[in-house]
């Protein structure tokens, strides 16, 4: 069984997987990092969120498909890697979007290997180059080399970044990280690393970071980001020697942009 807490189009995706139609996201509950700022918190540290089987999940990426959704966006699928190679491969026969893995990035070779031929994308983080940190934000321990060695591998398996008429990512790799408060050096050694692997990987350089209720008084993690901070970052972008990217408006950095995981809703959709 798989446990879900949203189906439904999402518009405020990277502007290549959202597109007019927006992407049809599937948000899984759990999650395999423990972030003290996890904007998803309800579904990732409390577990909200529906059990389903193989054949309602691959009914929700019809219905994503029949909405219009320029993609099937797997949202923290790394804990149901093994049951989502069965269903990826059953799914290809009726779902004819592109797959898209959006994950921690904190995940091993061994299992990305297992998805080999049936995601079309891959929207990893990068969210540490600093392991204190990782340790400290996210009880993730050895986190940068993990994820480094699992970028590669979604390079290694999608080499090339396609793209449609329109602009849509068809094929490729997509890396986001978000700028912490404070942390700047981290930024700079993760655009470090991911030019290491591959100068022209897609960047996507986050300044959505808001303080949830979690962090409020944490010393750190309680404001949010400044303008210059995120200057910064995206000078550390340039000078890393990067060529394609993304950057936010640091008006992004509110609650408004966190989905609404309505159960009610999903028991409808998974009800038609």
């Amino acid at each position: 069984m798989f446990k879900i807490a949203r189906v439904g189009i999402h518009n405020y995706e990277e502007p290549c997987l959202s597109g007019k139609n927006g992407s049809g996201t599937i948000f899984f509950s759990g999650c395999n990092l423990r972030c003290l700022f996890c904007q998803n918190y309800e579904i990732s540290h409390e577990g909200k969120g529906l059990e389903v089987s193989e054949d309602e999940l691959i009914f929700s990426m019809e219905y994503l498909q029949d909405l219009g959704a320029h993609n099937i966006n797997l949202v923290t699928p790394s804990n149901y890697t093994n049951l989502l190679q069965s269903a990826l491969k059953k799914a290809k026969h009726t779902v004819k979007l592109p797959i898209v893995w959006n994950s921690s990035g904190y995940e091993t070779v061994q299992n990305l290997k297992k998805m080999e031929g049936l995601v079309d994308v891959y929207l990893p983080d990068f969210k540490y180059s600093d392991d204190n940190l990782a340790w400290e934000y996210s009880h993730a321990k050895d986190y940068f080399q993990v994820a480094k060695n699992a970028i590669c591998e979604m390079r290694r398996q999608r080499p090339k970044d396609v793209f449609d008429k329109e602009g849509m990512m068809k094929e490729g790799v997509i890396v986001r990280h978000l700028v912490l408060p404070s942390a700047l050096g981290n930024t700079r050694g993760v655009l470090k690393a991911i030019a290491e692997i591959d100068k022209g990987m897609f960047v996507s350089l986050m300044g959505q970071y808001f303080p949830t209720p979690a962090v409020q008084t944490h010393p750190i993690l309680s404001r949010r980001l400044t303008s210059r901070e995120y200057d910064v970052a995206t000078e550390m972008f340039f000078e890393a020697g990067l060529k394609n990217g993304f950057s936010q408006d640091l008006d992004s950095a509110t609650e408004e942009y966190v989905p609404d995981f309505d159960l009610d809703l999903l028991r409808n959709i998974l009800n038609k």
